[in-house]
């Protein structure tokens, strides 16, 4: 697993998190995330159960730290590869696919947070509070790909959310696809941002601004959008 790239802790506490954390999480790759005790996290990481609980109230706020892990991880990997990017396309390849290489060897565990889905009060739903800061961070990684670009300022605010919607349901697909490198995914994925680079030169036309107006006033009302 190669994802993971935080600087050794100089923390007592953080050093006794991380620990939890790693066994955890080697816990939940090999006998899965349901399966897996918090009486187990605690035997394999050699503590009491209740120093466990200390660092970590349950299995989900463990799923949490490790969402927070890979986010702030994109965030890390796509600074680096957007400054690299000079054309949009390669730019929103580089925001979606990064999270596919981060969450490829986890895709069970990435599968949790969509089991919660039609559950807006559970702390790992995706579209719920508990992930609102994780949900809105992702969303600015598209925003980040896209500055610079000539566009419309409502498209400016429409289209990042509009990306972040298609790299959810593209994560769907990518736990269901049992492809070498989830292959199948990534090419669809492809496809669909070739599709986008084309019609955004559409979107942009003043003619639509009308249409652009009310699809952005619906996601304000539906508090999707500030």
């Amino acid at each position: 697993m190669t994802m993971v790239k935080k600087e050794p802790p100089t923390d007592k506490g953080e050093q006794t998190r991380q620990h939890i954390f790693e066994c955890a999480l080697a816990l939940f790759r090999e006998k899965g995330f349901d399966a897996t005790t918090m009486q187990d996290v605690a035997a394999r990481a050699e503590l009491a159960k209740s120093a466990t609980y200390y660092y970590f109230p349950s299995k989900e706020a463990i799923v949490q730290a490790y969402y927070e892990v890979v986010q702030s991880e994109q965030e890390r990997i796509a600074v680096e590869a957007l400054a690299q990017s000079k054309d949009l396309k390669s730019r929103l390849r580089s925001a979606l696919q990064t999270k596919f290489d981060l969450v490829k060897d986890d895709r069970k565990l990435l599968g949790v947070v969509f089991r919660y889905t039609g559950e807006p009060d559970h702390p790992l739903s995706c579209l719920g509070k508990g992930t609102a800061e994780i949900r809105r961070r992702s969303i600015d990684i598209f925003r980040q790909a896209i500055a610079g670009e000539k566009l419309p300022r409502d498209l400016e605010l429409l289209l990042p959310i509009a990306l972040w919607a298609l790299q959810m349901g593209m994560l769907v697909m990518f736990l269901y696809d049992g492809s070498a490198n989830q292959r199948r995914t990534r090419r669809l994925a492809d496809g669909a941002l070739e599709l986008t680079s084309k019609l955004l030169g559409l979107a942009k036309l003043p003619l639509l601004k009308p249409v652009r107006t009310k699809i952005l006033a619906l996601l304000q009302e539906a508090e999707l959008l500030g």
